[in-house]
């Protein structure tokens, strides 16, 4: 694996995710690599992770899948470029579809094991499939398309809008 995770080569007004933003301190900070030709995430889930006792809230297994998947998509273009994740132009994705198939319970206190593959890669889009384990079994799988960050909302002055929005609201 590699030493510095995808989502940490992310700028910081890219960091503000709560599935893998750096930033977000409420945020689940989920890490991937790649091992080989897959990017792998080991998260392990918190006790305030329950669907039912003993088992993970299924809203979260998506959201992991979710942003292991975008963090992929990234992480493969940049490979496909023959580019380190940390020149420009910045790639970064949004999740145009997610799906997920719950296969059964995936159970808590264990670490979590998220392994994903390159299906497809297209200029505007790239399709990942994912298989989420517990102890070595097969949970769930899922699969998403991912498509590039539309040029309007690469601007750093996203964040600002967002710190400008929060401070509103207040």
């Amino acid at each position: 694996m590699s030493e510095k995770a995808f989502q940490d080569y992310y700028q910081d007004h890219f960091s503000h995710c709560y599935g893998c933003g750096r930033l977000n301190e409420h945020g689940l900070h989920i890490k991937s690599f790649w091992d080989g030709e897959e990017s792998i995430c080991i998260f392990h889930p918190k006790p305030y992770h329950t669907a039912i006792p003993g088992y993970v809230y299924g809203g979260l297994i998506a959201s992991i899948i979710d942003c292991h998947c975008t963090g992929t998509a990234a992480a493969a273009t940049y490979r496909a470029e023959s580019r380190e994740m940390d020149t420009e132009p910045s790639v970064r994705f949004l999740t145009a579809s997610l799906h997920v198939d719950y296969l059964r319970p995936t159970p808590l206190g264990v670490p979590l094991e998220i392994r994903a593959k390159v299906k497809e890669i297209k200029r505007r889009k790239v399709v990942i499939a994912a298989l989420l384990s517990a102890q070595g079994t097969v949970c769930a799988r899922g699969e998403v398309v991912a498509v590039h960050v539309p040029e309007h909302l690469m601007s750093k002055g996203t964040s600002q809008d967002l710190t400008r929005a929060k401070r509103r609201r207040k």
